[in-house]
């Protein structure tokens, strides 16, 4: 069974969200405060993590930041703020997806299915060897998930990791942010495309020597994004 932790001070809120993804056949689990959240998240195994952002002690971003640091597990990050400059910044920290409240709790149960599932087939024993793409320096190991650049090895998380793979994989190929999002999120209705705006730069930071001139991911504008080969 899939283990999630909340970590939400608003308890009414969080016991919402707990009694439907129960229903929906999880185990979960709720801290109240930042401090309480950030150890269970790093002490525990769980399959999901639903971060508030405002949180008393430590708050939801430096939990997605210290998460990140050792975990490549889905963080859904969640906030009442409907500033564009929050999503960012929490994307950008290494969260998958930024809900802003209020929200339904079935729009919930079905972002995190979603997360789960496309997690669970990309770490899955699905291939059987693995498989490396080496372009210019650039080399990906598709089954280790592991990427370096002329010889040095980066971090990256699960979504920069696929997004990058995915582009890499289909080189030449002009690629609407909107068929990215669908391909790499396996969301169509829900979301926030900027999200890929954001993992774009992100990993334009990890492997191109000169951000403003991309050697390896080419900004189409009008268009979408294009993997040069």
């Amino acid at each position: 069974m899939n283990r999630i932790l909340i970590v939400e001070d608003e308890e009414t809120i969080a016991d919402l969200e707990k009694d439907y993804l129960e229903l929906s056949g999880f185990e979960v689990e709720v801290a109240n405060d930042g401090e309480t959240g950030l150890k269970k998240a790093l002490k525990e195994d769980y399959n999901l993590f639903i971060l508030d952002l405002m949180l008393p002690g430590v708050d939801g971003f430096e939990i997605c930041r210290k998460i990140r640091d050792e975990k490549n597990t889905p963080i859904i990050m969640v906030s009442a703020k409907k500033d564009d400059i929050d999503k960012i910044r929490g994307l950008g920290l290494g969260a998958d997806d930024y809900m802003t409240k209020p929200f339904s709790p079935s729009e919930l149960v079905a972002r995190v299915k979603a997360h789960l599932a496309r997690y669970d087939r990309l770490t899955g024993s699905v291939v059987s060897k693995n498989k490396v793409i080496e372009i210019r320096g650039l080399k990906i190991d598709t089954t280790a998930r592991r990427v370096w650049i002329n010889g040095e090895e980066k971090t990256f998380t699960t979504k920069e990791f696929d997004l990058l793979t995915f582009l890499a994989g289909h080189p030449n190929h002009v690629y609407t942010k909107e068929e990215l999002f669908r391909e790499i999120w396996d969301m169509e209705s829900i979301g926030d495309i900027a999200t890929v705006t954001v993992h774009i730069k992100k990993i334009r930071e990890k492997v191109e020597m000169d951000t403003s001139n991309p050697q390896y991911i080419e900004t189409i504008w009008g268009v979408g994004y294009r993997f040069k080969m």
